[in-house]
């Protein structure tokens, strides 16, 4: 006999419970074991495929481990510290920029930026605190990634883990069905392939499409000339995910910078502008519906709030694990939406059945016929 539903509630409520505090007090430690899992998790496709074409998994691991580690080292030879370098110099410039811009306002409309008014004060606030906060968020974001773990401690850990999980993860997601109470087996495969489904297609095709848009506007700016064009393409590709947040966002920054760089020359200013507009075609028409589908099922709002609040309370490992929370609970909460459409809850009571005639009464209706 199954257990009762409130028995059930409480041990995967105490399950719940103590994975979150887990998370809370183990998080330092398990970051490279999630981002290792993040990793072979986003790859499984690829070995999977490896795999169909006639290698075996052995063999496609340690080509798909062998090529991330080739792209990781010319990451930190030759990317990161140019993103580093230009970052730092765009920081240490934000002041003059906007100090510029405020000349130029002064210059050509006196009667809104008057000396010492609202809109001078905050011109330079603002340049001031990008430059006192651009700095102590670099450092936090440092700090967050390595200085919970030796840096290279984290760079050996990461590949490590996440080569063993690639080269096990079908025998592990075999395992845990196997472990699957068998009264519910059927809805949590139902709803663990739904929530697959989700990230699949947000992490995954999300993820190939930032990367594709960052590289593309980094790629072309830098070749334009504009200066800073690699943080600003990184700026840009990052936060593509939110729908036209991404454009908006790079697109103002890399607009503005030109403006001050190319001033009277308003063709390369154009190009600045044309590189953003030819990327929201590519992304709204090329990329996005083929690599993440119409049906995503993670609003921008909701994610946004995931990040925030996983965040803010587990700090860079929250941020890790809170795009696939936010699938889970938005496919539990769909489901159980459905539950309720269905339940008499939400229907009232059932409708009363229509009488079924008896054999005599048969024989009458077909004789008044």
């Amino acid at each position: 006999m199954a257990l009762p539903v409130r028995q059930q509630a409480i041990y995967w409520g105490a399950a719940a419970a103590v994975f979150l505090v887990l998370l809370w007090y183990l998080g330092p430690v398990m970051l490279p074991f999630i981002v290792g899992g993040a990793i072979a998790y986003i790859l499984d496709p690829l070995a999977d495929r490896l795999e169909t074409m006639g290698l075996p998994r052995t063999a496609a691991t340690t080509i798909i481990t062998l090529v991330g580690l080739l792209v990781l080292v010319v990451a930190v030879a030759f990317l990161i510290p140019l993103l580093i370098q230009q970052t730092t110099s765009l920081i240490r410039v934000a002041p003059d920029y906007f100090a510029a811009l405020r000349d130029w306002l002064t210059a050509r409309f006196p009667t809104i930026v008057e000396e010492g008014g609202i809109v001078q004060t905050a011109l330079a606030d603002i340049g001031a605190a990008v430059q006192s906060r651009g700095g102590q968020l670099a450092r936090q974001l440092v700090a967050g990634v390595f200085g919970v773990v030796n840096a290279v401690v984290f760079i050996v850990v990461v590949p490590v883990v996440a080569f063993y999980l690639l080269l096990d993860w079908d025998n592990m997601v075999a395992r845990i069905d196997d472990l699957l109470p068998r009264d519910h087996v059927g809805t949590i495969r139902k709803i663990a392939s739904e929530i697959d489904a989700t990230l699949a297609s947000f992490v995954r095709g999300q993820l190939t499409v930032c990367l594709i848009l960052g590289t593309y506007y980094s790629v072309a700016l830098m070749l334009v000339g504009l200066q800073f064009g690699l943080v600003v393409g990184a700026i840009a590709g990052l936060i593509t995910f939110i729908p036209y947040v991404g454009a908006l966002v790079g697109g103002g920054l890399a607009i503005g910078l030109a403006l001050f760089q190319f001033w009277g020359d308003w063709t390369s200013i154009g190009l600045v502008a044309a590189i953003f507009v030819a990327g929201q075609f590519l992304e709204g028409n090329i990329l996005t519906p083929k690599l993440v589908g119409e049906s995503v099922g993670l609003h921008p709002v909701w994610l946004l709030f995931a990040l925030s609040a996983f965040g803010t309370i587990y700090g860079f490992v929250g941020m890790l694990v809170a795009v696939p929370v936010a699938a889970a609970i938005g496919v539990v909460t769909r489901f159980m939406v459905s539950e309720y459409k269905s339940s008499l809850l939400y229907n009232g009571r059932d409708p009363e059945p229509k009488p079924v005639p008896d054999e005599a009464d048969q024989d009458l209706v077909e004789a008044s016929e």
